[in-house]
């Protein structure tokens, strides 16, 4: 006999999860309409070389891309995120009007490291803005972000930054060109190792104890948002950091008429991918992050990428945000919330089968989610059964009742029940389900 396992890093999602992350991707793609974005998909595989691109996810994420060969000895690979296939869609459909807002929520892989929120197959719902340069995209990502979390009932905090901004702040204190980049990644790493951290991975890039100080020198400014600018512009006098700067208090002014400004945080350490995102960076943590401290969604600008990926001198302008199923998962069901309902009522027959299925066929053609004992168990159990799936109605259909024109309804939650008349089982049950 086969042995039955399932690979590390992979998941099987029984009913009580798969439930779960169908609602939380009902809200993503609820929200997604309300803003304006249009589905798209493109296939889970894609060509290797297009992968594998100078212009994708860079060598770190390549090493942990899936390779395989089809049977005409194409090499292929897994998509490892939904941005590399988007660049490639734009590519190829030259008449797509801009702005293109689209939304993708599909299956990705990589084959690296495996902790709590990061696994090897998993859910990414992206959204994306080409076409726009105005930070008002930026500030729609982030609204957007912020709408998703309410609707799921979770409060969240969004950092920002901009890595004109950051750039900017590493020319001015001196960093040579050839160090900068390195240097915005032990930067970025500020949040989690703190400064005493990032001077020991400075020392060992070649940065002097003298140049490392001039840099933190201006990373000790913390408080609200604009104060934070207003601390470091007169300091900045390169003209990348300058743009930063710009950017940085346009995006508030957008943020301010969404009304999100008070879950908004500027955290200028803030890098992300280093070799993806030109401007606008940012994140989104929990509140409360006793349960899960890594971010739930994450994103920015990426002005050149498409451009470049496409070897094309036209100009692709885009912003896009990324949420993670899995991690926004994990949070959902480690705060013990009550899994979403999808039957409604639960139907059993007491040596009325026929009868029962014709009154199911009546609720399910109004839209109410029914299911049927389909085992003829006893009724204990299934009152057990229903109360076990989180069902909160049961319809008892009996002889003595239907020969009334009567059922008996009863509530789970509390145990009450009543008669209803045959004819007024579709109002009664709506009412309670306000369907």
């Amino acid at each position: 006999m086969v042995e039955l396992f399932l690979l590390k890093g992979t998941k099987d999602h029984l009913p009580d999860e798969q439930i779960l992350r169908e609602y939380i991707i009902d809200i993503a793609k609820k929200v997604f309409h309300l803003f304006g974005f249009q589905p798209a998909t493109t296939p889970i595989l894609e060509p290797f070389d297009i992968l594998a691109s100078k212009y994708s996810g860079g060598e770190e994420i390549l090493k942990e891309t899936y390779k395989l060969t089809d049977q005409g000895n194409r090499e292929l690979g897994l998509r490892y995120d939904l941005s590399v296939p988007l660049s490639r869609l734009i590519g190829m459909n030259p008449q797509l009007k801009r702005p293109f807002k689209r939304y993708e929520i599909g299956h990705c892989f990589r084959d690296g490291p495996i902790k709590k929120g990061r696994y090897r197959e998993f859910v990414q719902m992206d959204a994306d803005i080409v076409g726009v340069s105005s930070m008002l995209a930026d500030a729609e990502c982030l609204a957007l972000a912020h709408r998703i979390f309410a609707e799921l009932g979770l409060e969240v905090f969004l950092e920002v930054n901009n890595r004109k901004l950051l750039t900017g702040i590493l020319i001015q204190a001196g960093v040579p060109e050839e160090l900068i980049k390195t240097t915005i990644l032990s930067i970025d790493k500020m949040k989690k190792i703190g400064i005493p951290g990032v001077r020991e991975e400075l020392k060992l890039k070649g940065i002097s104890f003298e140049l490392a100080e001039k840099i933190f020198s201006y990373f000790e400014y913390d408080g609200p948002y604009l104060e934070i600018l207003d601390q470091l512009e007169p300091r900045i006098q390169n003209e990348i950091g300058k743009k930063g700067v710009q950017e940085l208090r346009e995006l508030f002014q957008y943020i301010q008429i969404f009304k999100i400004e008070k879950d908004v945080k500027l955290l200028y350490s803030l890098a992300r991918g280093l070799e993806i995102y030109t401007g606008t960076v940012f994140e989104a943590f929990l509140k409360e992050s006793a349960v899960i401290d890594s971010s739930l969604c994450g994103g920015g600008r990426y002005d050149k990428i498409i451009g470049n990926f496409l070897e094309s001198d036209v100009e692709f302008p885009a912003v896009g945000i990324s949420f993670g199923l899995d991690t926004i998962y994990d949070t959902l069901s480690n705060q013990k919330i009550i899994s979403p309902i999808i039957t409604d009522v639960y139907l059993i027959p007491i040596r009325t089968l026929e009868k029962t299925v014709e009154i199911a066929c009546v609720l399910r053609k109004n839209n109410i989610n029914s299911e049927i004992d389909l085992l003829n168990r006893s009724l204990s159990k299934n009152l057990e059964y229903a109360d076990k799936n989180n069902i909160p109605y049961v319809l008892i259909i009996g002889k003595k009742d239907l020969k009334k024109e009567v059922v008996t309804l009863r509530k789970m939650k509390d145990g009450e029940e009543e008669k209803v008349p045959l004819a007024l089982i579709i109002e009664r049950i709506s009412q309670l389900t306000k369907k």
